[in-house]
């Protein structure tokens, strides 16, 4: 019997070479997809922006509007005169049903102290009270002579509310919609 040598290699070192097949794979696809999305990037998308309508400001405030105003300590006012709370949506009630369908507008003018748990309480009780619309106030509006509003400087504390003029174009305010 013949002894046969074996031989074998050493181990080889680990190849430390980065494989760049499928950075090249990927890079490629990349340029595919740049490629196909390119041309897309050019079309044109036509917008139809609306046409600018001058919008007329009223010089008096209507005397029949609502406004309900909030102090700092929660006390309700409607259009400058104090209520409490078991008769609002019975007093508002009444000055809404005097209103045509589609002019149930209340507009809220709540200090900025305000507790906000009564604001809401007072949206949900104009909105049982049946306001079609809610708006709210940014600024105090100025006292307008005729319309019912007691005396006092607008923007002082503890100056009676005075009905809402239209805002000016660019005052940010919000309204709700009719009620479902």
């Amino acid at each position: 019997m013949r002894r046969r040598k074996i031989f074998t290699k050493p181990p080889l070192r680990p190849n430390s070479d980065i494989n760049v097949t499928p950075l090249v794979d990927v890079v490629l696809v990349l340029l595919i997809i740049f490629m196909v999305l390119t041309p897309l990037l050019d079309k044109d998308i036509p917008i139809r922006v609306p046409d600018t309508t001058k919008v007329e400001t009223p010089e008096e405030v209507p005397p029949d509007q609502l406004v309900v105003g909030i102090t700092p300590e929660g006390e309700l006012l409607i259009n400058s005169q104090k209520i409490t709370e078991d008769e609002y949506v019975n007093r508002l009630k009444r000055m809404l049903a005097a209103k045509p369908p589609g002019e149930k507008l209340v507009f809220f003018m709540p200090d900025e102290k305000a507790n906000y748990a009564k604001v809401i309480g007072a949206l949900d009780g104009a909105r049982l009270a049946g306001a079609e619309t809610l708006g709210m106030m940014t600024e105090l509006a100025e006292i307008v002579p005729g319309t019912g509003g007691a005396p006092g400087a607008p923007g002082t504390p503890g100056a009676p509310l005075s009905p809402p003029a239209s805002p000016p174009p660019g005052t940010p305010s919000s309204t709700t919609g009719p009620s479902p």
